[in-house]
């Protein structure tokens, strides 16, 4: 679908902040309010604007930090429906967070989140590789969050060394 440049400067600001109101979009893309509503109507009817989400720094959430891991999975893609058919089969499962088809070693990428290592594990063991198609599993475990979606995590305050120079 082609857009117009309001359009495209609108989605630009809310895949930053989702929450700016229309009268403050208005002002800052010189358009009426209304006109930012309808918009936004438009771009969530024809699926563009999917979701609004909040991005939550859940290490600083006590009894909250859960699990995340990122599964590198090799598929026999099916005659017909290639890897869609696995692909939709897995990114069905509540513990799926996100599935992408990739280039490389591995066909799928899969972002799993869990309580624990000892449940993620689980779920590869008894979900994942059981399937039909899929042919091997690789499991990392996100250790740090550094940076998601554009936001910065942690503490990202001024560098505290010293300069030394000769």
């Amino acid at each position: 679908m082609q857009l117009r440049e309001l359009e495209l400067d609108l989605l630009r600001i809310l895949q930053k902040d989702a929450r700016i109101s229309s009268e403050n979009l208005g002002k800052m893309l010189q358009a009426s309010t209304e006109e930012i509503d309808d918009a936004i109507a438009k771009l969530e009817k024809e699926n563009i604007l999917v979701r609004y989400s909040t991005i939550i720094d859940w290490s600083k959430v006590e009894g909250h930090e859960g699990v995340t891991a990122m599964i590198d999975v090799k598929v026999a893609p099916k005659r017909g429906v290639g890897f869609d058919e696995v692909a939709h089969r897995i990114y069905r499962y509540k513990e799926v967070k996100s599935v992408y088809l990739m280039s490389g070693a591995y066909d799928l990428s899969v972002t799993v989140g869990g309580r624990s290592m000892n449940e993620v594990a689980k779920f590869v063991s008894e979900k994942l590789s059981t399937l039909d198609s899929v042919l091997s599993t690789t499991t990392h475990f996100q250790l740090k969050k550094y940076k998601h979606d554009g936001t910065i995590f942690g503490d990202h305050g001024e560098d505290k060394r010293i300069v030394v120079s000769p």
